[in-house]
C-alpha cells in the first residue's frame, strides 16, 4: 500500500494530474470518433451521389425507350402508307389495263364487223359478176354449142362459189358464237374483279380500323406509363429529399451529442482534477497532522522516559 501510494505521488509529480495511459486512451478515442464521423459523412455523400446517378440513368433509359417506341410507330405508319400507295397504284394499273382491254375488244369487234361486211360485199360483187357472166355464157352457149368445156368450168366455178358462200356463213356464225363466249367470260371476270375490289375495300377499312384502335391503345398505354413514371419519380424525389433532411438533422444531432459528450467528459475530467487536488491536499494535511502527532507522542514519550 505504501509502495503504490508513493508510486502514484511520483507519477503525479512526473506526468501531472492526468496519467499517460488515460491521456493516450482519451486521444485514441477522440481520433476514432473524428475519423468515424468523417467516414460516415463521406459514405452518406457517396451513397446520395450514386442514388442520383442511378435515377438519372434510369430516367434517360426510359426517355430513350419512349423515343424508340415513337420512332417504331412512325416507321410502321410510313410502311402502311407505302403499302397503301403500292396497292392503289396496282389497282390503277389494273383499271387502266381493264379499260384498254375493253377498248381493244370493241376495236376487234368493229374490225370483225368491217371484215364481215367487206366479205359480204365481195361475195355480192362476185355473185353479181357471176350472174352477168352466167347470162353472157348462156347467150354464148345458145350461140356457140362448141364451148361445152367452158360450160363445165362455169359449173365447177359456181359450185366453188356456193361452197365459199356456205363457208363464209359458217365462219360468221362461228365468230358470233366466239364473241358471245368472250363477252360471257369478260362479264364473269368483270364480276369477279368487282367482288374482289369490294372485298379489298372492306378488308382495307377493317385493317385501318384495327390500326387506329391499336394506335389509340398504344397512346393510352404510353400516357399511362409516362404518368406512372412521373408520379413514381416525384414520390422518389420527395422521399429522397426527406431522407436527406433526416440525415442532415441526424448529423447535426450527432455533432451536438458529440459536443455535449465532450463537454461532459471535460467537466468530469475537471471535477476529477479538482478531487485529485483536494485529495492531495488532504493527504498532505493528514501527513502533517500525523507528523505533528508523532512529534507530540515522541515528546511525551521522551518526557515519560525522563520521568521514569
Amino acid at each position: 500500500y505504501l509502495a503504490r501510494k508513493f508510486f502514484y505521488l511520483w507519477a503525479k509529480k512526473t506526468f501531472g494530474q492526468v496519467l499517460p495511459s488515460k491521456a493516450r486512451c482519451f486521444y485514441d478515442q477522440k481520433i476514432l470518433q473524428k475519423t468515424f464521423g468523417e467516414w460516415k459523412e463521406q459514405w452518406t455523400i457517396r451513397r446520395g451521389g450514386k442514388l442520383s446517378l442511378r435515377a438519372d440513368n434510369h430516367y434517360r433509359h426510359l426517355l430513350l425507350k419512349l423515343i424508340f417506341k415513337a420512332w417504331r410507330a412512325y416507321v410502321c405508319q410510313l410502311q402502311g402508307k407505302r403499302n397503301k400507295y403500292y396497292i392503289a397504284e396496282s389497282h390503277a394499273k389494273k383499271q387502266t389495263m381493264l379499260r384498254t382491254w375493253q377498248h381493244w375488244l370493241v376495236y376487234v369487234g368493229v374490225q370483225r364487223t368491217k371484215h364481215g361486211m367487206q366479205s359480204v360485199a365481195l361475195a355480192f360483187r362476185e355473185r353479181s359478176c357471176l350472174r352477168i357472166s352466167w347470162a353472157v355464157w348462156r347467150r354464148q352457149n345458145y350461140q356457140k354449142r362448141s364451148r361445152h368445156k367452158m360450160n363445165i368450168l362455169a359449173l365447177q366455178h359456181w359450185a366453188q362459189s356456193l361452197q365459199f358462200r356456205a363457208w363464209l356463213q359458217w365462219r360468221e356464225l362461228y365468230l358470233y358464237t366466239q364473241s358471245e363466249k368472250q363477252k360471257d367470260t369478260t362479264a364473269v371476270t368483270h364480276r369477279q374483279h368487282w367482288e374482289l375490289r369490294r372485298c379489298m375495300g372492306a378488308w382495307l377499312g377493317y385493317l385501318n380500323l384495327n390500326r387506329v384502335k391499336k394506335c389509340q391503345n398504344e397512346l393510352a398505354q404510353k400516357f399511362h406509363q409516362s404518368r406512372t413514371l412521373r408520379r413514381c419519380f416525384s414520390d422518389w424525389q420527395q422521399s429522397w429529399e426527406c431522407r436527406r433532411r433526416m440525415h442532415a438533422h441526424q448529423r447535426d444531432l450527432e455533432k451536438q451529442a458529440a459536443r455535449i459528450a465532450l463537454w461532459r467528459i471535460f467537466a468530469h475530467w475537471k471535477h476529477y482534477v479538482v478531487l485529485c487536488v483536494e485529495e492531495a491536499q488532504q493527504c498532505e494535511l493528514a501527513e502533517k497532522l500525523y507528523k505533528c502527532h508523532l512529534l507530540v507522542l515522541q515528546k511525551f514519550w521522551n518526557h515519560w522516559k525522563s520521568r521514569l
